[in-house]
């Protein structure tokens, strides 16, 4: 009885830290992704039909995808503004993507407005190096 609990517990702990670090091919470490999920900070962000909430992936410091979620929005439209939106940011480190200028689909400006927006949003939750060192700053200079 104890031998299973003991395979049970060394299993779960493999399981919960397996996702803190991993190591590459080439030997660096990576950090786990990130998910930004957009639909509680943007609810106010409305695309043409409504809210446009979204999944932002983060890893090691850049976009590595976007993903929509459900939404009320023309499929049609909503499908051209995600496209050229979208392969606007992924790829890029948080710092670019946030001084990116990112261009709208024509015919779908409001849907591409939120979702720009959107990500925005998002990004603003990525704690960069340098947002955790202005961060501890200002925790420093409270305590003077």
């Amino acid at each position: 009885m104890i031998k299973n609990k003991t395979i049970i517990g060394i299993t779960l702990a493999a399981i919960m830290t397996a996702g803190t670090a991993t190591a590459s091919a080439k030997g660096k470490t990576q950090t786990a992704p990130q998910v930004i999920y957009t639909g509680d900070i943007a609810s106010k962000v409305i695309g043409y039909n409504g809210t446009t909430p979204l999944n932002i992936h983060i890893q090691d410091g850049k976009i590595v995808k976007i993903e929509a979620l459900t939404n009320r929005e023309d499929p049609h439209y909503f499908k051209r503004a995600s496209e050229k939106v979208f392969k606007q940011y992924e790829g890029k480190t948080v710092e670019e993507a946030r001084k990116l200028k990112a261009d709208c689909a024509t015919g779908a400006t409001y849907t591409s407005e939120a979702l720009i927006k959107n990500i925005q949003l998002g990004l603003d939750q990525v704690k960069t190096p340098a947002k955790k060192k202005a961060a501890a700053k200002r925790k420093t200079a409270k305590k003077k």
